[in-house]
């Protein structure tokens, strides 16, 4: 998979995890709110693609979707405390860190087992 398809991926993966938070609460599952609840994590994303790009890391490593799901979350959190004018409750900043975790390190850590068991053979 390249960069574009990884990038996609790991855009796809903040979608859900916003219609999987929604949908615990439930709360509206509309384009415009499920995008209500995602862009700050999608921004969050942009921005830690772009050091990627910028510094040349390979996109599909544990390393880089560790990277990754910190600028994510942390812009995120960032940009929803700025919207919204306070910080966003600790229990959402857990499970965000928790659910975004599972999804931006968690495909490319399977792809590592994968292809060290392929090596092997």
């Amino acid at each position: 998979m390249g960069a574009l398809g990884m990038f996609v991926l790991d855009a796809v993966l903040v979608v859900v995890f916003a219609l999987f938070g929604r949908g615990a609460h439930s709360e509206g599952l509309s384009v415009a709110q499920v995008w209500g609840t995602a862009w700050p994590f999608l921004v969050g994303l942009v921005v830690g693609w772009l050091i990627l790009l910028v510094t040349r890391r390979a996109p599909g490593t544990v390393a880089s979707g560790a990277l990754l799901w910190v600028v994510t979350l942390v812009g995120g959190m960032v940009i929803r405390a700025i919207d919204g004018g306070r910080v966003p409750h600790w229990s959402f900043i857990v499970v965000a860190a928790t659910v975004t975790a599972l999804f931006l390190i968690g495909w490319r850590a399977i792809r590592a087992a994968v292809v060290r068991g392929r090596s092997r053979r």
